[in-house]
């Protein structure tokens, strides 16, 4: 089983080969190159990763194809990164 930080990073290296998700994720964070290297290690940072990706089923199942990362680990690393959903 991989490590919610684990994939975080890894989906981080993913955008870093798909300039337009990656164009996307900086728009929608504020985050520039810089930010991005800076800010890898924070928690905060780490769950908005992931959440970005759950956000677009396409993209998650893009993601977990070209990186053999089962959609449920990615599930699995958004309840431990985000926390509980309350409705």
């Amino acid at each position: 089983m991989t490590s919610p930080d684990d994939i975080a990073i890894a989906i981080l290296g993913w955008l870093a080969g798909e300039p337009e998700l990656l164009g996307r994720f900086m728009a929608i964070t504020g985050a520039d190159a810089t930010s991005l290297r800076r800010m890898a290690g924070d928690p905060g940072f780490m769950a908005g990763l992931v959440d970005f990706l759950m956000s677009h089923e396409p993209t998650l199942l893009a993601f977990c194809t070209d990186s053999g990362i089962k959609p449920e680990e990615v599930v699995r690393a958004h309840q431990m990164l985000s926390g509980p959903v309350d409705y």
